[in-house]
């Protein structure tokens, strides 16, 4: 982490893309979530901008307690 939720946003929105556009040509269908803290979940998540990106882009959910170490919600 970097200390900047749109910085760290922005890397996270990075890698899954690639990693989307990779695995649709190799595995198409294989169906790619990204993980996201549940904090980060309840608050940067809920800004409108990035639940803006979420719909734009499609992007699929993983919501992980990292307290707890389990998935607290899958979204697609």
């Amino acid at each position: 982490m970097s200390g900047s939720p749109i910085t760290d946003f922005h890397s996270a929105l990075g890698q899954f893309l690639n990693y989307r556009l990779v695995l649709s040509e190799k595995e198409p269908d294989r169906i790619l979530y990204l993980a996201v803290p549940l904090d980060a979940y309840q608050t940067f998540f809920s800004l409108p901008f990035t639940q803006k990106a979420v719909r734009n882009y499609q992007l699929r959910l993983l919501v992980y307690d990292a307290d707890l170490e389990e998935i607290a919600q899958w979204i697609n």
